[in-house]
Protein backbone atom coordinates (compact mmCIF):
# COMPACT_ATOMS: atom_id res chain seq x y z
CA UNK A 1 0.00 0.00 0.00
CA UNK A 2 1.24 3.48 -0.86
CA UNK A 3 1.46 6.06 1.92
CA UNK A 4 0.25 9.57 1.12
CA UNK A 5 0.40 12.49 3.53
CA UNK A 6 -2.83 14.44 3.87
CA UNK A 7 -1.25 17.82 4.48
CA UNK A 8 -0.04 20.97 2.76
CA UNK A 9 2.52 21.76 5.48
CA UNK A 10 5.96 21.82 3.88
CA UNK A 11 7.86 20.96 7.08
CA UNK A 12 5.72 17.85 7.63
CA UNK A 13 6.26 16.83 4.02
CA UNK A 14 10.04 17.27 4.24
CA UNK A 15 10.17 15.13 7.38
CA UNK A 16 8.06 12.38 5.86
CA UNK A 17 10.16 12.36 2.70
CA UNK A 18 13.35 12.15 4.78
CA UNK A 19 12.06 8.83 6.19
CA UNK A 20 11.78 7.45 2.66
CA UNK A 21 8.21 6.18 3.07
CA UNK A 22 6.00 8.90 1.55
CA UNK A 23 4.67 8.11 -1.93
CA UNK A 24 2.41 11.09 -2.52
CA UNK A 25 0.28 13.89 -1.10
CA UNK A 26 -3.39 14.75 -0.88
CA UNK A 27 -4.48 18.33 -0.36
CA UNK A 28 -7.82 20.09 -0.21
CA UNK A 29 -8.87 23.75 -0.10
CA UNK A 30 -8.94 23.72 3.72
CA UNK A 31 -5.38 22.39 4.03
CA UNK A 32 -4.04 24.84 1.45
CA UNK A 33 -5.81 27.77 3.09
CA UNK A 34 -4.12 26.99 6.42
CA UNK A 35 -0.71 27.63 4.88
CA UNK A 36 -1.57 31.16 3.73
CA UNK A 37 0.17 31.04 0.34
CA UNK A 38 -1.12 31.43 -3.23
CA UNK A 39 -2.64 28.13 -4.33
CA UNK A 40 -0.61 27.33 -7.44
CA UNK A 41 2.64 28.50 -5.88
CA UNK A 42 2.08 26.21 -2.92
CA UNK A 43 1.28 23.20 -5.11
CA UNK A 44 4.54 23.79 -7.00
CA UNK A 45 6.48 23.82 -3.73
CA UNK A 46 4.88 20.54 -2.68
CA UNK A 47 5.80 19.01 -6.05
CA UNK A 48 9.41 20.07 -5.48
CA UNK A 49 9.48 18.12 -2.20
CA UNK A 50 7.53 14.95 -2.99
CA UNK A 51 8.15 12.94 -6.16
CA UNK A 52 4.78 11.25 -6.44
CA UNK A 53 1.12 11.90 -7.07
CA UNK A 54 0.04 15.29 -5.68
CA UNK A 55 -3.72 15.81 -5.52
CA UNK A 56 -4.88 19.39 -6.12
CA UNK A 57 -8.59 20.05 -5.78
CA UNK A 58 -10.80 22.17 -8.00
CA UNK A 59 -12.77 24.88 -6.20
CA UNK A 60 -15.75 25.10 -8.53
CA UNK A 61 -19.22 23.53 -8.42
CA UNK A 62 -20.17 23.48 -12.13
CA UNK A 63 -18.59 21.08 -14.59
CA UNK A 64 -17.46 23.70 -17.11
CA UNK A 65 -15.38 25.72 -14.65
CA UNK A 66 -14.14 22.46 -13.05
CA UNK A 67 -12.86 21.27 -16.41
CA UNK A 68 -11.14 24.57 -17.16
CA UNK A 69 -9.55 24.74 -13.72
CA UNK A 70 -8.57 21.07 -13.84
CA UNK A 71 -6.74 21.60 -17.11
CA UNK A 72 -4.83 24.52 -15.60
CA UNK A 73 -3.95 22.55 -12.45
CA UNK A 74 -2.61 19.68 -14.54
CA UNK A 75 -0.18 22.09 -16.21
CA UNK A 76 1.49 23.00 -12.89
CA UNK A 77 3.54 19.80 -12.71
CA UNK A 78 3.54 16.33 -14.22
CA UNK A 79 2.75 14.81 -10.80
CA UNK A 80 -0.44 16.80 -10.23
CA UNK A 81 -3.63 14.75 -9.98
CA UNK A 82 -6.79 16.85 -10.26
CA UNK A 83 -9.36 16.29 -7.49
CA UNK A 84 -13.04 16.52 -8.37
CA UNK A 85 -15.98 15.97 -6.01
CA UNK A 86 -18.28 12.99 -6.37
CA UNK A 87 -21.24 15.02 -7.59
CA UNK A 88 -23.03 14.93 -10.93
CA UNK A 89 -21.06 17.96 -12.09
CA UNK A 90 -17.84 16.51 -10.67
CA UNK A 91 -18.33 13.23 -12.50
CA UNK A 92 -19.08 15.10 -15.74
CA UNK A 93 -15.78 16.94 -15.26
CA UNK A 94 -13.98 13.70 -14.39
CA UNK A 95 -15.14 12.06 -17.60
CA UNK A 96 -14.01 15.04 -19.69
CA UNK A 97 -10.64 15.43 -17.96
CA UNK A 98 -9.94 11.69 -18.10
CA UNK A 99 -10.73 11.82 -21.81
CA UNK A 100 -8.02 14.47 -22.13
CA UNK A 101 -5.52 12.12 -20.46
CA UNK A 102 -5.58 14.06 -17.18
CA UNK A 103 -5.52 11.94 -14.01
CA UNK A 104 -8.42 12.59 -11.64
CA UNK A 105 -8.89 11.77 -7.96
CA UNK A 106 -12.64 11.64 -7.29
CA UNK A 107 -13.09 12.72 -3.69
CA UNK A 108 -15.83 12.73 -1.03
CA UNK A 109 -16.91 9.16 -1.79
CA UNK A 110 -19.22 7.66 0.83
CA UNK A 111 -20.84 4.67 -0.90
CA UNK A 112 -19.94 1.75 -3.15
CA UNK A 113 -22.46 3.00 -5.71
CA UNK A 114 -20.58 6.29 -5.92
CA UNK A 115 -17.29 4.40 -6.32
CA UNK A 116 -18.70 2.48 -9.30
CA UNK A 117 -19.71 5.78 -10.92
CA UNK A 118 -16.20 7.18 -10.38
CA UNK A 119 -14.58 4.14 -12.00
CA UNK A 120 -16.93 4.27 -14.98
CA UNK A 121 -16.07 7.95 -15.46
CA UNK A 122 -12.40 7.00 -15.77
CA UNK A 123 -11.14 8.14 -12.37
CA UNK A 124 -7.47 7.44 -11.69
CA UNK A 125 -8.19 7.37 -7.94
CA UNK A 126 -11.34 7.25 -5.83
CA UNK A 127 -11.22 8.53 -2.24
CA UNK A 128 -13.69 6.94 0.21
CA UNK A 129 -13.66 8.66 3.61
CA UNK A 130 -13.35 6.15 6.46
CA UNK A 131 -13.30 8.39 9.55
CA UNK A 132 -16.22 10.56 8.50
CA UNK A 133 -18.41 7.48 8.06
CA UNK A 134 -17.37 6.25 11.50
CA UNK A 135 -18.46 9.64 12.86
CA UNK A 136 -22.08 9.05 11.81
CA UNK A 137 -22.35 5.50 13.10
CA UNK A 138 -21.27 3.49 10.04
CA UNK A 139 -18.20 1.25 9.78
CA UNK A 140 -16.08 3.13 7.29
CA UNK A 141 -13.76 0.20 6.64
CA UNK A 142 -16.68 -1.86 5.30
CA UNK A 143 -16.83 0.61 2.42
CA UNK A 144 -13.16 0.03 1.56
CA UNK A 145 -13.76 -3.72 1.49
CA UNK A 146 -16.83 -3.36 -0.73
CA UNK A 147 -15.12 -1.07 -3.24
CA UNK A 148 -11.98 -3.19 -3.57
CA UNK A 149 -14.11 -6.31 -4.13
CA UNK A 150 -16.26 -4.62 -6.78
CA UNK A 151 -13.22 -3.26 -8.59
CA UNK A 152 -11.66 -6.73 -8.61
CA UNK A 153 -14.88 -8.22 -9.96
CA UNK A 154 -14.86 -5.97 -13.01
CA UNK A 155 -11.19 -5.19 -13.47
CA UNK A 156 -11.52 -1.46 -12.91
CA UNK A 157 -8.14 0.28 -13.02
CA UNK A 158 -9.21 3.00 -10.57
CA UNK A 159 -7.07 2.96 -7.42
CA UNK A 160 -8.77 2.96 -4.02
CA UNK A 161 -7.40 5.64 -1.70
CA UNK A 162 -8.54 5.21 1.90
CA UNK A 163 -9.01 8.75 3.22
CA UNK A 164 -9.87 10.23 6.60
CA UNK A 165 -7.55 7.74 8.32
CA UNK A 166 -7.27 8.84 11.94
CA UNK A 167 -5.24 6.13 13.66
CA UNK A 168 -2.71 3.36 13.03
CA UNK A 169 -5.62 0.90 13.28
CA UNK A 170 -7.30 2.64 10.35
CA UNK A 171 -4.08 2.31 8.32
CA UNK A 172 -3.68 -1.39 9.13
CA UNK A 173 -7.33 -2.19 8.43
CA UNK A 174 -7.32 -0.36 5.11
CA UNK A 175 -4.23 -2.33 4.07
CA UNK A 176 -5.94 -5.58 5.06
CA UNK A 177 -9.00 -4.49 3.06
CA UNK A 178 -6.87 -4.14 -0.06
CA UNK A 179 -6.70 -0.36 -0.40
CA UNK A 180 -4.06 0.70 -2.91
CA UNK A 181 -3.29 3.93 -1.05
CA UNK A 182 -3.78 5.25 2.46
CA UNK A 183 -3.64 8.98 3.07
CA UNK A 184 -3.18 10.27 6.58
CA UNK A 185 -2.17 13.30 8.63
CA UNK A 186 1.49 13.53 9.57
CA UNK A 187 0.73 12.66 13.22
CA UNK A 188 -0.80 9.32 12.16
CA UNK A 189 2.20 8.46 9.97
CA UNK A 190 4.48 9.28 12.91
CA UNK A 191 2.41 7.05 15.23
CA UNK A 192 3.01 4.02 12.97
CA UNK A 193 6.57 3.83 14.30
CA UNK A 194 5.55 3.50 17.92
CA UNK A 195 5.68 0.32 19.98
CA UNK A 196 6.84 0.05 23.62
CA UNK A 197 8.71 -3.20 22.97
CA UNK A 198 10.81 -1.52 20.29
CA UNK A 199 11.83 1.23 22.73
CA UNK A 200 12.48 -1.27 25.53
CA UNK A 201 14.46 -3.60 23.27
CA UNK A 202 16.66 -0.83 21.90
CA UNK A 203 17.34 0.50 25.38
CA UNK A 204 18.46 -2.97 26.53
CA UNK A 205 20.64 -3.52 23.44
CA UNK A 206 22.42 -0.22 24.03
CA UNK A 207 22.96 -0.95 27.73
CA UNK A 208 24.45 -4.37 26.96
CA UNK A 209 26.70 -2.96 24.26
CA UNK A 210 28.12 -0.15 26.40
CA UNK A 211 28.55 -2.45 29.38
CA UNK A 212 30.67 -4.88 27.35
CA UNK A 213 32.43 -2.65 24.86
CA UNK A 214 32.72 0.69 26.62
CA UNK A 215 36.05 2.34 26.12
CA UNK A 216 38.64 1.36 28.70
CA UNK A 217 40.22 4.24 30.67
CA UNK A 218 43.47 5.43 29.11
CA UNK A 219 46.58 3.84 30.69
CA UNK A 220 48.51 6.12 32.96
Amino acid sequence: MKFFLDTANLDELRTGVSWGIVDGVTTNPTLIAKEGKPFEEHIREICDIVDGDISAEVVETESGPMIRQGRELAKIHKNVVVKCPLTREGIKATSALSGDGIRVNVTLCFSAAQAIIAAKAGAYIVSPFVGRLDDIGFTGMDLIRSITQIYRNYGYATQVLAASLRSPTHVIDSALAGSHIGTMPFKVLDMLFNHPLTDKGLEQFMKDWHKTFQEEPAAR
